[in-house]
């Protein structure tokens, strides 16, 4: 069942100056985000995806179309009515956004005492998660004394307060280097598995979706343009945006220019072999090959796994008498998705 359900919704900003036309940051966009999923939206910058994550929260009204949090059309709302909704949604951000001049508890209970929570249950609230995220020893601190993983942690904790349903994260790794944003996305792992909390990652980064998110959107210029399960947008991406987002992170079939490189360095035919969970495996290729009596090395790509499911591209130089390779290869694919790099650069 839906927990943010989107049709049509469209934003409009006015013309920057006279003359101008008016700017449209989101374009019809239809979405449904399930209860207990980690939903990823992922474009590059203009994109229009922190625009819709403001929509969804109701920091800005939609220009057309419905949005639906918790079966309750927020678009047909007083504002009055929108922050009783906005109660239910908790929001991270890429500079943390934490008062420098409160401690570490305090920026924590400040949700809490806004909401009209008595003081015994705000402290209660605040230990409680302070040991969530790991920082039971930093409720005197002040922002200033901590790291930026630190920081991030506290502003988990804080959106986090006042028990949401749907956690809002934007580009909240974007600011902290690849060790502390494992350790952060681990502990938005653990806020989705034993809290229950829907998390959609607002983010540019396809690895920060490959370790998180178990759907994904991919958006241009306003307009979701692929989405769907991250293993199936991940392995087999349909929209040439969705394709250089895919080849970011993970290796597919050789470019001509590649393939001119690999070539250089090593002698035999260039094959890439496709794998996608369940289709073949990497042993029976092989094999293969090897029964066929032929020389092989892997020059280019890898596997990849997501959640358990593993996907990739595999180019080898493959050695031998080219009647014998040709055999090998028409045997494997039967169960494999074989090509072949030309010398003129295609794929054949």
């Amino acid at each position: 069942m839906a927990i943010v359900s989107l049709a049509g919704v469209t934003k409009t900003y006015p013309p920057a100056a006279k003359g101008d036309a008016p700017v449209t940051a989101v374009d019809d966009v239809s979405l449904d985000i399930e209860r207990g999923d980690v939903f990823g939206i992922i474009g590059y910058s203009g994109a229009g995806k922190s625009t819709l994550v403001r929509l969804i929260n109701a920091l800005e009204p939609a220009s057309g179309g419905t949005i639906h949090v918790d079966d309750i059309d927020i678009t047909a709302l007083s504002e009055r009515e929108l922050r009783r909704v906005r109660g239910g949604i908790g929001m991270i951000f890429q500079q943390f956004n934490l008062f420098s001049s409160r401690t570490v508890g305090a920026n924590i209970a400040y949700p809490l005492r806004l909401a009209g929570w008595k003081k015994a249950d705000i402290d209660a609230r605040v230990a409680e998660l302070l040991t969530f995220v790991g920082l039971s020893d930093k409720a005197k601190a002040y922002p200033e004394q901590l790291s930026g993983g630190q920081k991030q942690r506290v502003g988990i904790a804080r959106a986090l307060a006042t028990r949401p349903r749907i956690l809002l994260a934007d580009e909240a790794t974007s600011a902290l280097d690849p060790q502390t944003t494992h350790e952060v996305l681990e502990l938005l792992k653990r806020v989705n598995e034993e809290q229950g909390v829907t998390i959609v990652v607002i983010t540019h980064e396809m690895d920060v979706i490959q370790t998180i998110a178990t759907k994904v959107a991919v958006m241009e210029k306003g307009r979701v343009i692929e989405h769907g399960d991250v293993f199936d947008v991940f392995s087999n991406p349909q929209n040439p945006a969705s394709q250089r987002f895919v080849g970011t992170v993970i290796k597919g079939i050789p470019s001509p220019v590649e393939a001119a490189a690999l070539r250089e360095r090593h002698a035999g035919r260039l094959v890439t072999f496709s794998f996608r969970d369940g289709d073949s495996s990497q042993a029976q290729v092989f094999l293969d090959l090897a029964t066929a009596g032929l020389e092989f090395e892997l020059v280019y790509g890898g596997i990849n796994d997501i959640r358990g499911r593993a996907f990739g591209h595999l180019t080898l130089a493959v050695r031998g008498a080219d009647a014998e390779i040709d055999a090998a290869l028409t045997k494997i694919g039967a169960h494999a998705q074989v090509t072949e790099l030309a010398f003129d650069g295609e794929v054949r």
